[in-house]
């Protein structure tokens, strides 16, 4: 029974490695993106900004976790069977490792053919930032932070909550940086609106965070990366990022590829000059990008292996 506890996730883990996000079938995460969208309207008639957020973040985390809770349920009414199949299609919607990898790759082969303005449009399919008048080095440290960040956001919290909690929770927590993706912006319209969504995200990535940079370090030295420098660039840097989780995986890979993240970006037209993290050791080649990628890769095996022994010791307590 023990082994079978685990079976969900590590199945959830290899699907994903073989065929990663599913483009052209429905998917919870973008079902969760068209509620908030739909959501969002109505909700600023109420009248506090801050209340409107804070009532459409409670009501989507909340909805996610209940209706994914239902649903395993009944699977499980069903038999054993049904559950482990709902459950492992479950937490497969939540991981994105060989995405994220996809995507890094794909501005990587638009780089290297040379064609600037694809990689421009390629990376704007995983960044917030515009990208229209990017150069190559800026594109390169665009892709490397969010490689980083995605290793947190899409790798080890979803583990964390799926061992923890079960396949509803890593949902929930799918739900909440669903939410902060969209409305959790430091703008006009969102600064008030999106608060409560941002705060939750903070708070959910808050442990994940602090796990990603020992774990970032242990890839680091087997891809053969300094990692005592990325331990000191971690320690140094993570904290000067303006979010107080994504700091800490940038600058561990900041340091284990010997290169400087932060400085400048725009978010809809206004400039975010972001403070510099790590330092430039080596120039912004697309080698970093692939080698962001592999460290990626291999933390998210780590992350995987800390969430078979969370879940076992979660199972026998």
């Amino acid at each position: 029974m023990l082994g079978a506890a685990m079976l969900p996730l590590l199945l959830a883990f290899v699907i994903d490695l073989a065929i990663g996000d599913p483009r052209r079938m429905p998917h919870p995460v973008r079902a969760i993106g068209r509620v908030i969208e739909w959501a969002e309207s109505p909700l600023r008639m109420l009248p506090s900004e801050r209340l409107a957020g804070i009532v459409l973040t409670t009501l989507v985390v909340s909805a996610t976790y209940i209706s994914t809770s239902w649903v395993l349920s009944m699977s499980l009414h069903q038999g054993l069977t049904l559950y482990f199949i709902i459950a492992t299609i479950t937490l497969y919607f939540t991981i994105s490792v060989k995405s994220l990898a996809d995507e890094a790759g794909s501005v990587v082969s638009a780089l290297d053919s040379g064609d600037i303005i694809g990689a421009r449009q390629r990376l704007s399919r995983i960044v917030g930032r515009d990208t229209e008048n990017l150069d190559e080095p800026q594109i390169i440290r665009a892709c490397v932070e969010t490689v980083a960040e995605g290793t947190v956001d899409g790798i080890i919290s979803p583990i964390f909550y799926a061992s923890l909690c079960g396949p509803a929770a890593a949902m929930a927590y799918k739900a909440v940086n669903t939410l902060d993706s969209m409305v959790g912006y430091r703008n006009e319209r969102y600064m008030r609106f999106g608060w409560a969504s941002a705060r939750l995200d903070d708070l959910a990535n808050y442990i994940p965070a602090r796990i990603s940079f020992r774990l970032i370090a242990v890839s680091s030295y087997i891809c053969g990366k300094p990692v005592r420098e990325c331990i000191h660039v971690a320690t140094r840097d993570g904290h000067r990022h303006p979010s107080i989780n994504s700091g800490i995986p940038e600058a561990a890979f900041a340091g284990a590829l010997g290169v400087q993240l932060g400085g400048p970006s725009t978010y809809g037209g206004i400039l975010s000059d972001k403070p510099l993290i790590g330092d430039p050791k080596e120039p912004l080649t697309i080698e970093r990008i692939e080698e962001a990628v592999n460290i990626a890769y291999v933390t998210s095996f780590l992350a995987l292996g800390m969430g078979l022994i969370i879940g076992a010791i979660v199972f026998v307590v």
